[in-house]
């Protein structure tokens, strides 16, 4: 059984958003809520942890802590003058620096705990502590700008992770891939024109941010031909997410060669996520997890580490997530998928089948050739 790290902080879950109904402010004949507001909120990542305790799982993982990012490491990314306003309207209480991004009292701390999370699975994953690893992160980080918060995220957790381990001299080349269902705006806009990171977005077309993800955006300058975007259909389920990462996505990172790879881990692509119409199931995210770790035992002496993203269902996160802690560690504690019948049922037809296979093929003539 492999080594790996799972780690979390109970002050990730006391991240709070602001007064929303679903994505929508209140106010302007928007109700508010009868539970939570915002669906980025604790449970589904409580509910992970919990299931992973309840089967017993947890007892076959390492739980090292990770200390909060420091001030420099934050800089290395974001501007200190973004750095500075979050921490003063984190200060006085809370607030919201851009739509959708809001944030309560402690809200910079608990960022900063986040994307330390991430920063310790990494380093501990490249000195050889752990085999691979998995950081329960909240806030998510790939929507957040060099400059701005976005999209649930307040600080791009991976970004600063990989500035960190860069600066320690611990890897040179790091490849990013994204299996959330919402294209990675923000890791692409900070590594857009750099070529010792690849950035791998699969996700649903035209979702969020609307407008970006296109598969034209291959980067600029010395990165052009290091951003790639694999924007699918809704409704295209087990078979085409897969069909799309053996296509494009694993062919893309073994050309690359990097010295670890790295995975924005959201579940939104699932069925029953109330942010996408994507029909995906514990099973495909095992799968992206197994082929994920044939590419790092391949490329990169099998250094692996996931960051937790989206995933807004808190029934069903939970299993998805057992499934690749499961698939990384390689413990024999499984939690069987309640959901696979009724998912298996409501998948894809052929002719649907058909057309993304075929939009697949066509993206990867660009993208692979």
């Amino acid at each position: 059984m492999r080594k790996t790290g799972f780690l979390f902080n109970e002050a990730c879950f006391w991240h709070s958003g602001g007064n929303y109904a679903f994505v929508q402010p209140v106010g302007d004949n928007v109700q508010p809520p009868a539970g939570s507001g915002l669906p980025e909120n604790p449970e589904t990542k409580r509910r992970l942890k919990n299931l992973v305790e309840m089967t017993g799982l947890m007892k076959d993982l390492n739980c090292p802590d990770g200390a909060p990012s420091s001030i420099e490491d934050l800089i290395r990314v974001h501007p200190k003058s973004y750095v500075d306003d979050f921490k003063a309207m984190s200060d006085a209480g809370g607030g919201e620096l851009n739509d959708r991004a809001p944030f309560g009292p402690g809200g910079f701390d608990i960022a900063r705990q986040s994307s330390g999370l991430v920063q310790a699975a990494l380093q501990s994953v490249l000195r050889g502590e752990l085999d691979n690893a998995y950081a329960l992160s909240r806030p998510p980080g790939h929507h957040c700008l060099p400059d701005q918060p976005m999209g649930f995220c307040l600080l791009n957790n991976i970004a600063i992770a990989i500035e960190a381990a860069r600066a320690a001299g611990l890897a040179e080349r790091f490849a990013v891939i994204d299996w959330d269902v919402h294209h990675g705006n923000g890791t692409q806009a900070i590594f857009y024109d750099r070529d010792d990171v690849l950035t791998v977005s699969l996700h649903q077309e035209n979702n969020f941010p609307i407008g970006q993800g296109l598969v034209s955006e291959r980067g600029e300058g010395r990165g052009e031909g290091f951003n790639v975007n694999v924007p699918l259909l809704p409704g295209g389920g087990h078979d085409i997410w897969l069909a799309a990462f053996d296509r494009i996505v694993v062919p893309t990172v073994q050309a690359y060669k990097p010295d670890v790879i790295i995975v924005a881990c959201g579940y939104d692509a699932a069925m029953f996520d109330p942010l996408s119409r994507m029909m995906c199931k514990a099973e495909t995210f095992a799968a992206m997890t197994e082929r994920t770790m044939e590419l790092a035992a391949d490329l990169c002496g099998g250094k692996l580490v996931l960051a937790h993203e989206g995933g807004y269902s808190e029934v069903y996160v939970p299993f998805c997530g057992h499934a690749v802690l499961e698939t990384l560690s390689g413990s024999s504690v499984s939690a069987p998928d309640p959901f696979t019948a009724r998912i298996d049922g409501q998948q894809a037809n052929p002719r649907h089948k058909a057309l993304q296979l075929e939009m697949i093929e066509e993206m990867a003539k660009v993208l692979v050739g």
